[in-house]
């Protein structure tokens, strides 16, 4: 039987009318977890569980959960929008709030 081992970095998003905000999850190798949110603070957990949860509570969801159907109903496409990007942290914090165009 093989163990299901979490990525180190999962990336989470929520939506509030046409605005994304993501967060950044990362599990430590001693099982801790750190969460990256879009005001640039790091939040600190005792595991990937209570990490998860608290975002499943702010109503963020896992982006590689989301199908399609899912995106559209929160108002964009997947083909459309992806996690950021950047070299470091602080280059990353001003791209984790995106404003979507308006609807067709």
């Amino acid at each position: 039987m093989t163990d299901f081992v979490s990525p180190p970095e999962q990336w989470w998003l929520a939506s509030l009318g046409r605005t994304l905000i993501w967060a950044r999850l990362r599990v430590r190798e001693a099982g801790t977890a750190e969460v990256l949110d879009s005001d640039g603070n790091t939040l600190n957990y005792d595991s990937e569980d209570t990490a998860r949860a608290m975002l499943f509570d702010a109503e963020f969801v896992a982006w590689d959960g989301l199908d399609q159907d899912d995106a559209l109903a929160r108002g964009f496409s997947l083909d459309e929008v992806a996690p950021p990007q950047a070299a470091s942290d602080e280059d990353l914090v001003p791209l984790m709030v995106r404003q979507l165009g308006a609807r067709a």
